[in-house]
């Protein structure tokens, strides 16, 4: 009969005590975790994932070049189509990602990118391969500006900057995974086979982020009335914070793809004449701007925006000074300040965006990230192309203009602000 005290039922014997109880055993899932550290882990999956396709072909250049017999500027276009793309498309799908949800808009779009980096491998023709390479571009474009609005919905103002930096941080993983893997598949199995190392890399980060990433919380759908998407990017580029903030991110973004880009013809040649293997293992200093863009958020607390550009700026500065060097130490020193000085002043930049505006956030986000890929598509190209005719040296010196007018921006909103500072002072 059941006990009094209990409502069980009774047993024969003596019933256990509490502490003699046998605990069942918890078994680790990774839904179990917290929304914050998933939100973190799901969003630096989709940031590894973006970044390993969409500059999957960069290690590979010097091969790409080689088996069709074209010049590094014709091979920079199987990098640069694809930015162009994500550039030309990033607009109009977080435009959808305010009407149909951040997260299915991620979801879709890598979807989409994964798909394409199966069948890209299978390119019969250059003109093919560049072809699927810009339209995998258009559809990656639903994830950057789609996971910093996302991120900033989701969590409060300071965890944002981190959680971006985390974000950035897995793009420069994916980046540097991208290619080191392809780099040394190619060496032992063709460019070819090495692209189709990436869409398996692809496939298991997008997997992991549908896993991990918790259902929006705080979206609120909006209209797709084009006249009010319109009015709220013509609000945007009103701004004189944001106009600044874009051109910073083109110019940062310009630099680093100039290097990026050619690196790998140098490392190749004399006086380095590295394999392909090595060559494309150069990139493991991408690990660098995770450090930095993770450290994003307590930089700008101590520092502020403007003068984490400053060190940005500098850091950038100093490592294209020091792979003038034709020493292998010197420039592998150079590459980790660049690295760190990108990705540092990528996060401050993209990081402030999202804490600037107050509404339309994707599209605020999606502008940036427009700015930020023709930066990448201009100093791809732009950068092979002078270093064809150029030398190491020409490239150098356009990346150091692109660095002073980025200078030159900064330190005018940084006079800006001491006037406006000033006058406030006297008024009060």
């Amino acid at each position: 009969m059941p006990s009094p005290a209990t409502g069980a039922p009774a047993t024969a014997g003596a019933s256990p005590s509490p502490s003699s109880a046998a605990t069942p055993a918890r078994s680790f899932s990774l839904t179990s975790l917290s929304s914050h550290v998933r939100i973190n882990l799901a969003l630096f999956a989709i940031g590894l994932a973006t970044f390993a396709m969409l500059f999957s072909t960069q290690a590979l250049l010097p091969d790409i070049a080689t088996a069709y017999g074209i010049s590094p500027d014709r091979a920079s276009w199987t990098v640069s189509a694809t930015t162009i793309g994500l550039a030309v498309a990033v607009l109009p799908l977080s435009t959808l990602s305010e009407r149909f949800g951040r997260r299915q808009t991620m979801t879709a779009s890598v979807a989409v990118a994964v798909a394409l980096a199966v069948v890209i491998p299978f390119a019969p023709d250059l003109s093919t391969l560049i072809a699927l390479r810009a339209v995998q571009g258009m559809a990656i474009a639903g994830i950057p500006a789609s996971a910093v609005a996302y991120l900033s919905e989701e969590l409060d103002g300071r965890a944002t900057v981190g959680a971006v930096g985390l974000f950035i941080a897995g793009n420069s993983v994916g980046g540097m995974s991208g290619r080191v893997l392809t780099g040394w598949v190619a060496e032992g199995f063709g460019w070819r086979a090495a692209l189709g190392a990436v869409a398996v890399l692809g496939i298991a980060a997008a997997v992991l982020f549908r896993v991990l990433l918790p259902r929006s919380r705080n979206f609120t759908p909006a209209s797709l009335r084009p006249r009010l998407v319109l009015r709220t990017v013509r609000d945007h580029l009103a701004r004189p914070l944001l106009l600044r903030l874009y051109v910073i991110g083109m110019l940062l973004m310009a630099a680093f793809s100039a290097v990026y880009t050619v690196i790998g013809f140098r490392l190749v040649e004399e006086p380095f004449n590295l394999s392909a293997g090595l060559a494309g293992s150069v990139f493991v200093i991408y690990l660098v701007g995770t450090g930095s863009s993770s450290a994003t958020g307590p930089l700008m607390e101590r520092l502020g925006r403007r003068g984490a550009l400053y060190v940005a700026i500098g850091t950038v500065t100093a490592g294209l000074l020091l792979t003038l060097a034709d020493h292998l130490v010197a420039v592998l020193t150079g590459l980790v300040l660049i690295t760190a000085g990108f990705f540092f002043g990528h996060a401050v930049a993209s990081g402030s965006v999202s804490r600037t505006v107050t509404h339309g956030k994707a599209q605020a986000s999606a502008l940036y990230q427009v700015a930020y890929y023709l930066g990448a598509s201009i100093g791809g190209t732009a950068g092979a192309m002078i270093f064809h005719h150029a030398d190491w040296a020409g490239l150098v010196a356009s990346a150091l203009v692109a660095l002073l007018a980025t200078a030159a921006i900064t330190l005018y909103a940084t006079r800006r602000a001491l006037v406006e500072r000033r006058t406030l002072a006297t008024a009060a």
